[in-house]
């Protein structure tokens, strides 16, 4: 009986009853492991897989030409690039390296020198100097500057977004170098390090007007230092942008770029996909809002204040900010234009790419991988993890590798043959600008097959009476009143514009075919079976037409 009233009753109740019988800590145990689990994939960690690899890391990966001298005569001698990074045990998150930077890193002292720079449309540039005699000393006021003559390699520094020479990675940098012995100089962005916008622009991803005065000001001030530049996140995106604009015309003679969003309409996609990254959107779309208000006076061009206040994301900024007082049509327009994969491939200068895999704010999907193999002035260090300007390492997470990774690639720079190589370009292109041949009347044929430029034309009026020299063969035509008289001395010859010289024609041919010769062997036995293959039907026939004619003419001739 007992057992029947027992089947009897619910088992709704006797599940009830059996929970209240689970002391209450065990559900706290139980609730903290399943919250353990969801933050630990929620901040994408990866703590188990370093358990199982010892804590040793992933190894860098790096991508370049083959035929890039940049890794043969640098990057190969630089150990940390070859080598592994290994984040701190307790920060084994992307999204963990890159909050703890910004909230609770001790950063160095700093003792920046400040110098105000004026551009052409009034805008104002705050320089600080970090330079690598007073790292420890106190800073005084004013600016005592470099010497003119100072031969001290000067490194450029543009931050990222909403960000100055105050910003921890910054400063990490900064310290750094300044104590490797190195100048270093952090161009902050207009409105930002405590300076007032004076001029109705603001900075953007792709504005690289700035950096070009305050390269152009700094290679006119210190002609004899060689001049290097790193660029972090936006400022990545501005550097490898200023370089792909300017080509070979730059006193920049080596450079670095930190997590470089790359391609700002993908960026822009990725950043919204999930909450983590929303999280990102929305402090540095709050952060942009606030820098476009602390300037609202001075922008008279900015009316809708109203959605301005409404901010929430990048994209709401650059599309109310950005886009009104750079007269870009959308947003994905303006995202289009200024991003730097499309100016990586005409980088002519030695550069150095680093990017962590797991970047939380620039996905991996914008890193231009062909293009920078393309190159054979890029190279590209990628890491498996990192965060986003994060990459802290070692127990205690005071070390930043990817600063480590810039101090000695400049140091494997500056003794090698290869900057020595870039000073020369850079004084080539400095003291002697070639003419362009769109600028000269004339054009020249050399025997190489080069275009070039003849010269000036001739000064001052011939009225009716013009007379043409050539002063190699020693004849002369004169042009009386229209008609066209030729001198009883003088030999007469061909026009050679009009009668083209063939083998000056075919030097670029011959050219192209060396080339082609000299790349690969194979090369040249595919054309020759091309050629062969080609012309066989064109050859078969006439020899065929030409066996019929023999044979119907010794035909007719016996008849």
């Amino acid at each position: 009986m007992d057992c029947i009233a027992l089947s009897s009753e619910s088992p709704y109740v006797l599940m009830l009853k059996a929970a209240f019988l689970i002391p209450i800590s065990h559900y706290l145990l139980g609730f903290l492991f399943l919250l353990i689990v969801f933050l630990y994939n929620f901040m994408e960690m990866y703590f188990i897989q370093e358990i199982f690899t010892g804590f040793r890391g992933k190894p860098v990966s790096l991508t370049f030409n083959s035929c890039c001298d940049l890794y043969q005569q640098v990057v190969s001698k630089c150990k940390i690039l070859h080598g592994r990074f290994s984040s701190t045990p307790w920060l084994c998150s992307p999204h963990l390296q890159t909050i703890f930077l910004q909230l609770f890193e001790r950063v160095p002292a700093c003792n920046y020198q400040r110098q105000i720079l004026k551009t052409s449309d009034g805008g104002t540039i705050a320089l600080d100097w970090l330079r690598n005699v007073n790292v420890k000393i106190p800073s005084v006021e004013g600016f005592d500057g470099v010497q003119s003559d100072d031969k001290t390699p000067i490194i450029l520094v543009i931050p990222g977004l909403t960000s100055d020479s105050n910003s921890a990675y910054i400063k990490h940098l900064a310290f750094k170098m300044a104590k490797s012995g190195w100048n270093v100089v952090v161009s902050n962005h207009r409105g930002l390090g405590g300076v007032t916008i004076t001029s109705d622009c603001l900075y953007n991803a792709g504005w690289t007007e700035d950096a070009r005065k305050v390269i152009c000001h700094l290679h006119t001030q210190y002609p004899q230092a060689p001049l290097f530049a790193v660029g972090t996140s936006i400022g990545a995106n501005v550097l490898v942008k200023y370089l792909g604009e300017e080509g070979v015309n730059t006193a920049i003679v080596g450079a670095v770029a930190i997590c470089s969003p790359w391609d700002l309409l993908i960026g822009d996609r990725f950043i919204k996909r999930r909450f983590a990254q929303r999280c990102y959107d929305k402090a540095l779309g709050i952060g942009l809002k606030v820098y476009a208000q602390l300037h609202r006076s001075i922008l008279p061009r900015l009316t809708d204040w109203d959605s301005i206040s409404k901010i929430c994301c990048i994209r709401d900024y650059d599309q109310h900010v950005t886009c009104v007082l750079n007269d870009f049509e959308t947003v994905d327009t303006y995202y289009r234009k200024v991003s730097c994969s499309s100016y990586v491939g005409n980088v002519r200068v030695p550069l150095l790419c680093i990017s962590a895999l797991d970047d939380p704010v620039c996905s991996r999907e914008t890193i231009p991988w062909d293009e920078c193999r393309a190159n054979k002035n890029v190279v590209l260090a990628t890491t498996q993890h990192g965060g986003h300007l994060g990459h802290l390492e070692g127990l205690t997470g005071k070390s930043l590798w990817w600063v480590r990774a810039v101090d000695e690639f400049f140091c494997a720079f500056n003794s090698s043959s290869l900057i020595r190589r870039e000073k020369i370009q850079n004084n080539t292109v400095n003291s002697s600008p070639l003419k362009s041949i769109d600028e000269a009347p004339y054009v020249n044929l050399r025997e190489d097959g080069l275009v070039t430029a003849f010269g000036e034309e001739p000064s001052g009026e011939l009225g009716n009476e013009q007379l043409v020299e050539d002063d190699k063969v020693g004849d002369s035509v004169r042009v009386n009143n229209g008609t066209v008289q030729q001198e009883p001395n003088a030999m007469t010859q061909f026009d050679p514009v009009r009668c083209p010289n063939i083998n000056a024609m075919m030097v670029p041919i011959k050219n192209c075919l060396n080339q082609l010769s000299g790349r690969s062997k194979i090369s040249m036995w595919v054309l020759a079976c091309v050629a062969i293959t080609t012309t066989w039907p064109i050859l078969g026939s006439l020899l065929f037409k030409r066996k019929l004619r023999n044979n119907f003419s010794s035909s007719s001739t016996k008849r």
